[in-house]
């Protein structure tokens, strides 16, 4: 079993920075993946970045140019910095891990952006 734990939501502005963070309960160097997703209200839940044990990154194109994920193994952590954010980017984010095939889930944080 694997707990995850998101954190660092909030209210911002547009144009303003944000960053957020997942923390793992066990081993960062056992998590094959790591995604961030987002869901807004009356929308599915879709793709924002994913990042791999080896560093490959990927974006929607909605994000690319503006948010950057990154982990830090030491901390068992991954982080998603949002930069020039939009209205659009309202919803609240969550955080997956991909551990011995399994996906593990956190609760969400919200994201609000106001214009």
């Amino acid at each position: 079993q694997v707990q995850l734990m998101e954190s660092g939501g909030g209210l911002v502005q547009t144009g303003e920075s944000l960053r957020i963070s997942c923390a793992a309960s066990r081993n960062a160097f056992s998590i094959a993946a790591w995604g961030w997703y987002r869901q807004a209200p009356g929308k599915q839940r879709e793709l924002v970045a994913t990042i791999t044990s080896g560093g490959t990154t990927n974006y929607a194109d909605s994000v690319k140019g503006r948010f950057t994920i990154s982990r830090d193994n030491a901390k068992n952590t991954v982080y998603l910095q949002m930069n020039s954010l939009k209205p659009e980017d309202t919803a609240v984010y969550y955080c997956n891990a991909f551990v011995a095939n399994r996906l593990y889930w956190g609760q969400g944080t919200q994201v609000t952006v106001s214009s």
